[in-house]
């Protein structure tokens, strides 16, 4: 009889320690998990937050990494997988550099996109990633590597972009620019790892490459958009609330996985293909591309699946990446007149200094002396970098800087966007886009930490095709902005981003292209604006008589619009972005 009781009074006991438990863990204010921003329910964790902010992820982290003492929030997900979130300096340099071994790539990431990069350099840990950049290090300092890219940016900018774009201009046909930049991207990465043209770029959507490698099978738009689909397929592994479900959908092979392995097939055997053919040329040592270095070290395996991830991984560093920062930026200059007329004088000073006309393409010095608009790009992907995100694997049981408790097992992300819109790092002006906080006195640019800008990662993993992508991104800017006036419709609205592997605009960037005309009309719009100092009619019209009359007389024999009785109004409306009517 008094069996009952005692199990009554044990079950109540248990109760309540759960309950408190329970209490404690997830609702009392006093708890850490206050300060970790992100809200947890029992048993689901933040899984109701991630499920309703998903299409908005980075900008919802941001929102809590902003609103969290240290910038560092604690993520619980379900069945106990718990993980970090961080925008803070130290804490990044923490996992990068000072305790590098203890945050390795992870078998969670790797298991996520080895069936696409296999074991390549960004999806290596340990013996195998040290032995693969050791040989990428070698490749990316030799002087013939740069030489060779130099020289494939030159003749695709020429021989490609350039008439592109002249075509839009010619018959009033808007692009997608994205997609441009992308085709060009992809078209110069394939000539640096294999020295094979795709002329995806050239192709405009269907023709043939010029390779004698490419294989004449394959449309040179189908291995791209084999890619690009391939990129963003794996790249949505990383968001399904529930991991089993995508192993169900990878055993049955059907949905997503069943196209993800279509359009791996066909990347997987071109580049081997291509590989097949390198390592049995005897012409070898002419050729200049990754591969082929690569093939050339004598103590590289050189098996067909060692060299096919390097070189696919390459790939998706050099095309996505640049071209997803150059996307953003040419969305931001297009409603800032004031950085654009920067640029525009900076080019103009270098041409000068050099004896250079409008067209050539500028060298490797040359290209080192834009120091605005190396600024320009920089702050475009402080804002919006090509890759936001970055995770880590906490191999053993950590502190970091902050005093965050990291356990072994434990993803470790560091958030490169919101670390952009952070006023603890870059002022109260962190979300505005200004190219001068990169320069010193001296108009120089300035270098700034890499742990508090981590756009080309940091530590013994930091990109080594950083000062090739700035190469490549300054000769596309400044070819087309001395050439170019790029017109986007909705330049005030904030694109959405499309979260794959990297930061791509969603829908493209829809733009129209005129010739640029370097003249006196340019001339004058440039004097007054020193004259006024600022962009206000206003200002405009307290400007001395002789640039009144030099105005009327300029425009009195260039417009016949209705705006030639007021030639100060036209050039105010030039300015302030409002169309001549000739």
């Amino acid at each position: 009889m008094e069996l009952f009781p005692l199990q009554s009074f044990l079950l109540l006991i248990l109760l309540i320690s759960l309950s408190l438990y329970l209490y404690l863990h997830f609702f009392d204010s006093s708890n850490k998990h206050k300060h970790t921003g992100f809200k947890s329910y029992p048993i689901l964790g933040a899984l109701p937050g991630f499920l309703k902010n998903r299409h908005r992820f980075l900008d919802w982290t941001t929102e809590i990494l902003t609103s969290c003492p240290t910038s560092t929030g604690i993520v619980n997900r379900p069945i106990q997988i718990r993980g970090v979130i961080t925008a803070n300096p130290a804490n990044i340099e923490h996992m990068l550099k000072t305790n590098f071994e203890n945050y390795p790539k992870g078998k969670r990431f790797i298991s996520l996109i080895e069936d696409f990069l296999g074991d390549g350099i960004f999806n290596s840990d340990g013996e195998l990633w040290k032995v693969q950049r050791k040989t990428a290090s070698y490749a990316f300092n030799t002087k013939s590597l740069r030489n060779f890219i130099m020289e494939n940016v030159r003749v695709e900018i020429e021989s490609r972009l350039i008439p592109s774009l002249d075509i839009a201009a010619e018959t009033g046909r808007r692009l997608d620019l994205q997609d441009v930049l992308e085709r060009f991207s992809f078209d110069n990465v394939c000539k640096l790892a294999f020295n094979v043209d795709p002329n995806c770029l050239g192709s405009g959507g269907g023709g043939k490459s010029e390779s004698t490698d490419f294989d004449s099978n394959l449309n040179p738009d189908q291995f791209m958009h084999a890619f690009e689909e391939a990129t963003t397929l794996i790249s949505g592994r990383f968001f399904y609330a529930f991991q089993f479900m995508l192993k169900i959908k990878k055993f049955f092979n059907f949905g997503s996985e069943w196209r993800l392995k279509q359009s791996i097939s066909t990347v997987h055997s071109f580049a081997c293909k291509i590989i097949k053919s390198r390592i049995s040329d005897e012409q070898l040592e002419d050729h200049q591309d990754l591969l082929s270095l690569f093939i050339g070290i004598p103590e590289n395996t050189n098996s067909s699946n060692f060299l096919r991830d390097i070189v696919i991984s390459i790939i998706l560093a050099g095309r996505d990446t640049t071209s997803s920062a150059l996307t953003w930026f040419f969305w931001l200059l297009s409603s800032r007149p004031h950085v654009e007329r920067a640029i525009l004088n900076e080019l103009e000073m270098i041409r000068v200094r050099n004896g250079k006309s409008i067209g050539d393409i500028y060298d490797l010095d040359e290209l080192r002396d834009m120091h605005y608009l190396h600024a320009a790009i920089s702050e475009a992907m402080r804002l919006y970098p090509p890759v936001p995100i970055d995770t880590r694997e906490c191999l053993n049981d950590d502190v970091l800087p902050d005093g965050t408790a990291v356990a072994k097992g434990w993803l470790v992300t560091y958030h490169a966007y919101a670390m952009g819109r952070m006023e603890r790092i870059w002022g109260t002006n962190c979300r505005e886009y200004l190219p001068e906080r990169w320069l010193t006195e001296d108009g120089t640019c300035r270098h700034e930490s890499v742990f508090r800008y981590p756009i080309f990662h940091a530590g013994p993993r930091i990109c080594l095709g950083k000062d090739l992508a700035y190469i490549q991104m300054k000769s596309i800017v400044a070819s087309v902005m001395e050439r170019f006036v790029i017109d986007i419709q909705d330049r005030d609205t904030c694109p959405e981003y499309l979260l794959s592997l990297t930061l791509r605009m969603k829908g493209g960037l829809p733009v129209s292209v005129r010739r640029r005309r370097f003249n006196i009309v340019e001339d004058l719009k440039a004097m007054l604006l020193e004259i006024a100092g600022v962009y206000a009619t206003h200002a405009l019209r307290q400007s001395n008589k002789i640039a009144h009359r030099h105005a009327r007389y300029v425009f009195s024999t260039t417009c016949k619009c209705s705006w030639f009785e007021e030639p100060l109004d036209f050039v105010c409306g030039v300015l302030l972005s409002e169309k001549c009517n000739c």
